[in-house]
């Protein structure tokens, strides 16, 4: 049976400590930061699948260390916060948390909303399991961790490359569309998306090819569109 594992950020030990004992009681792994920085660096160490995340906190703080996540993970993201005004909220949730929640808390609520989101993500979301590795040439996208590596070192995306280039590498040797790309990773119908999906690719080549100017994975087909070479 799959554990999971959650990550609590927090500058308060007494907090974190709360929330440990009853998340271990839903029989949850978890690991601990006192601020956000500590928290990214768990991130890049451990497969994390829910993180909760205090908003003030010292060095970096919840909303930045929220930002800097969504650049390349889409892993639930729950603030649990004192900070709560409306307007607090939505600059949460705009940053890309998937849920807000007020300090004081009650310790079920959080539970339950922890559960749900890992069901979310694990059952209808994009979780996949550890061995789902897309591969090209060397070119490795592990769909489980959101993750690239190219001849073994890893690469940094943003999460709108990892997306149009996890779906390039799962049908790879099919030529995409602009609009096809646009439309599928934007999820909206593409109106003159031709140089968003452009510099997006640009920059996907940047990363992953020795030369960007004879690449070896993401292809152009002109006229057409974009594949990866089988």
């Amino acid at each position: 049976m799959q554990t999971y594992n959650v990550l609590v950020a927090d500058d308060d030990a007494e907090i974190v400590e709360a929330i440990q004992i009853y998340l271990q009681r839903e029989r949850l792994n978890i690991f601990t930061a006192s601020n956000g920085l500590e928290a990214l660096e768990a991130l890049g160490k451990h497969e994390i699948h829910l993180i909760v995340l205090d908003v003030m906190m010292p060095g970096l703080d919840g909303i930045k260390a929220t930002l800097q996540i969504r650049e390349s993970k889409n892993i639930p993201i729950l603030i649990v916060s004192a900070k709560t005004e409306d307007a607090d909220k939505i600059i949460g949730l705009n940053a890309g948390a998937d849920d807000y929640i007020g300090k004081p808390f009650n310790p079920l609520e959080l539970v339950a909303r922890v559960k749900s989101q890992l069901r979310r993500y694990t059952r209808l979301g994009n979780y996949k399991p550890a061995d789902e590795l897309l591969n090209a040439q060397g070119l490795v996208l592990n769909k489980n961790t959101k993750t690239i590596t190219v001849d073994e070192e890893e690469v940094r995306l943003t999460a709108t490359e990892y997306k149009i280039l996890e779906l390039l590498m799962e049908h790879k040797g099919r030529v995409f569309s602009i609009d096809e790309i646009y439309e599928k990773v934007w999820k909206e119908p593409s109106v003159s998306g031709e140089n968003t999906v452009a510099v997006h690719v640009r920059r996907i080549r940047e990363k992953i090819e020795i030369n960007p100017r004879e690449p070896k994975y993401l292809k152009v087909v002109w006229g057409i569109g974009y594949k990866i070479e089988k």
